[in-house]
């Protein structure tokens, strides 16, 4: 890692502006990687984002958690996500929100059912049927991930009407989930996140 990011990353600042700043260094270093890859669709792409490092982090989610909050509607009752790159944000984002003395639950959305037992799909305290659920992602690029956890929460009888993403590689997901009646939100975008990665090159 880069020594002015480690040095970012010791101090505290409580401008938004300076704290958003930070964890885009911190994702252009630790979560991006130039080069030739295959990603999870089967796409090839010189881009590579994983956010598991800052995400798993404790200086990383605190400020994930900080912004993505900002992004879910009040009248959300829960947050939800696929597993397992989700995993970190919905729990990171229900304890922001008790910080901040707003009642917001977490919910994991399993890819397959529970072998056994309820055969669930979803793991967390369950809001009654027809509440507003919002939807968080790591990195979204064509949006399958996303509306595969959207589909199971819509199956369960929840409403649905926005996806959060940490980052957008801008492939089409944004596009394919308007498609769906629903609205992505993104805190960064993949041009941001290679942009900075030059920066810290230099």
């Amino acid at each position: 890692m880069p020594k002015d990011v480690i040095f970012k990353m010791n101090q505290f600042d409580k401008s938004k502006e300076a704290s958003k700043d930070k964890l885009l260094s911190l994702i252009a270093s630790l979560s991006y990687r130039y080069g030739e890859f295959t990603l999870s669709s089967g796409m090839k792409s010189k881009h590579y984002v994983n956010c598991k490092p800052v995400s798993l982090s404790g200086l990383g989610l605190s400020l994930i958690s900080q912004f993505l909050l900002e992004h879910v509607e009040m009248s959300s009752v829960a947050v939800a996500g696929l597993t397992l790159g989700a995993d970190p944000l919905v729990s990171g984002v229900a304890l922001a929100a008790a910080y901040e003395g707003r009642p917001l639950d977490a919910l994991i959305v399993r890819k397959e059912p529970k072998g056994h037992g309820t055969e669930a799909w979803l793991e967390g305290p369950l809001p009654v049927e027809g509440s507003l659920v919002t939807v968080l992602e790591d990195v979204v690029t064509t949006g399958d991930s996303s509306l595969k956890a959207v589909s199971q929460l819509r199956n369960a009888g929840y409403l649905v009407n926005k996806i959060i993403a940490i980052v957008d590689r801008q492939e089409g997901a944004a596009e394919k989930i308007g498609k769906e009646g629903l609205e992505l939100e993104s805190l960064f975008l993949l041009d941001d996140i290679y942009a900075r990665s030059k920066e810290l090159l230099v």
